[in-house]
């Protein structure tokens, strides 16, 4: 195992390129590589804040079509847990293949403090890196890193100029439109307004009298089925990169896809509670979703929000997951009619989760299931295996090995991750190590098939929390006093996760 970004030493000379890649990847001879084939594109779908909570992961009270379509014909993974909580950290992480090993990676700054900036090296700073020097045509379009638009600049400053990540993509592109500017875009509102320029003074969600164009997310949608249709055209692999905001705060989507849910009828969280035995520093009081200071409540750990607001905030989200649903939808739909689909592996990936109130909580941040579960479905083609639900624990480091090998591009140096190929051709198959790590305020969580087992590094008690999912799937109860033998047991498999963090 690794043991960070970037912790291994470098290597003195490029690695080999491989000319040749994969086909019939699930056929008899799955995963076999042949010099004729044609090598696969990479569609890789990123979503922000989007929770495992869709018709294909078994809710079947939200409406998502689209990914629901993707799911019955590729694989989905239902229990894939993020490294990170937080956005630029998880996907820091999932770019690298490796576990944080600083305090610096667990913050949003994690690729623009060490990858921004750096001189090329022998190794690649990300996965799309890697496929790029492999000779794949790489296009990012939206928030792909952590950057919305892949540039470096703040959130009221102008459009930047220089790349978040400086060596990865062929090419670069957004289209802001209104707002102008990436993070204006980010945070806006159906008028133009955006978070920034009304100081907060906005409420968490809006409701907007627009078409689907009147957010961003319409607007990338149009542009990904532009430059699908400008990649058809190459004689190359292609990896494109898109990024949709929602359902990120603001909760924000067109009426239509409101209107898609009786609110009346949208149930409350199962965990409405701060957890038997845990200490309240284990959560925390929702800042960002109070940002937003013209909500009509605040959220708090001393007090659940009203049932009302509460159903009034869940639906804002279900209504933003149900258009970036769509928007998503028109994206897979122009790669079927370019007859693209057929040589394409989808990815579609969550970077984390959101407490929807659930343990008192309006937001990520929390080691907690809420916080770390998120979506991965992805479909490959001849793969010979659609609607495949895989309920082995995986991790976002993973993914770096998997497209690799899915590539037929070699892989010269170690990452924390592992391929999950194997899985993908035999989801029963013995040889997988159910061992998933998150990690956030001072605290390192283990995830195995059954248990939740979650350590902090602080003062105040308890410090130890244990979940157990098949009893307690909400992590309602904290049952570490209980079963000390359980801990016992698990400890030394979570301290293989502390890549130094908090001292070996």
């Amino acid at each position: 195992m690794n043991t960070g970004f970037f912790s291994q030493p470098m290597m003195q000379s490029p690695y080999p390129i491989l000319l040749f890649s994969i086909v019939q990847l699930f056929s008899s001879d799955a995963g076999a590589i042949s010099k004729e084939a044609k090598r696969p594109n990479v569609l890789f779908i990123c979503v922000d804040d989007l929770r495992p909570e869709l018709g294909c992961y078994g809710a079947n009270y939200i409406k998502s079509p689209n990914l629901d379509k993707l799911g019955s014909s590729g694989m989905v993974f239902n229990n894939h847990f993020t490294q990170v909580p937080t956005c630029g950290a998880s996907r820091a992480s999932l770019l690298t293949g490796l576990l944080p090993a600083s305090k610096g990676h667990l913050s949003n700054e994690a690729c623009r403090k060490f990858i921004s900036g750096k001189p090329e090296e022998a190794r690649p700073e990300t996965f799309i890196h890697h496929l790029k020097r492999d000779g794949y045509h790489t296009v990012g379009i939206g928030k792909i890193s952590h950057y919305v638009d892949g540039l470096l600049y703040g959130y009221t400053d102008p459009v930047g100029t220089e790349r978040e990540l400086p060596h990865s993509w062929n090419e670069l592109v957004f289209d802001p439109g209104k707002w102008k500017t990436g993070w204006n875009a980010f945070f806006g509102y159906a008028d133009g307004e955006n978070r920034q320029s009304m100081k907060g003074q906005v409420k968490p969600y809006e409701r907007g009298k627009v078409e689907d164009d009147g957010y961003v997310d319409g607007l990338t949608a149009r542009l990904a089925v532009k430059k699908l249709g400008e990649l058809s055209k190459r004689d190359q692999p292609f990896f494109l990169g898109v990024g949709f905001f929602k359902p990120h705060l603001p909760f924000n989507a067109p009426s239509k896809y409101w209107d898609l849910y009786d609110e009346s009828k949208i149930e409350l969280t199962p965990s409405p509670h701060v957890p038997e035995h845990v200490n309240k520093a284990s959560l925390h009081q929702s800042g960002e979703f109070n940002g937003y200071k013209a909500g009509d409540e605040n959220a708090a750990l001393e007090k659940p929000l009203s049932d009302a607001y509460a159903r009034k905030v869940r639906h804002a989200y279900f209504a933003a997951v149900s258009y970036v649903d769509a928007q998503i939808g028109k994206v897979l739909e122009e790669l079927e009619r370019l007859g693209l689909a057929e040589n394409t592996i989808v990815v579609v990936w969550g970077d984390h989760g959101w407490h929807l109130g659930d343990q008192l909580v309006w937001g990520k941040h929390t080691i907690f299931e809420r916080a770390l579960r998120s979506v991965l479905i992805v479909k490959m083609p001849n793969s010979g295996q659609a609607g495949t639900r895989i309920d082995r624990v995986v991790s976002s480091v993973d993914i770096y090995p998997t497209l690799m090998e899915l590539c037929g591009t070699t892989m010269p140096f170690e990452t924390d991750g592992k391929s999950f190929v194997p899985l993908m051709k035999n989801p029963a198959t013995t040889s997988w190590n159910e061992a998933a790590y998150g990690y956030f305020n001072n605290g390192i969580s283990l995830r195995t098939e059954r248990y939740r087992l979650t350590t902090y590094f602080r003062k105040e008690e308890p410090t130890i929390e244990l979940y157990d999912h098949l009893s307690d799937p909400n992590e309602n109860r904290n049952i570490a006093g209980d079963h000390p033998e359980v801990v016992r047991q698990l400890m030394p498999v979570l301290q293989k996760g502390n890549t130094g963090l908090f001292g070996k």
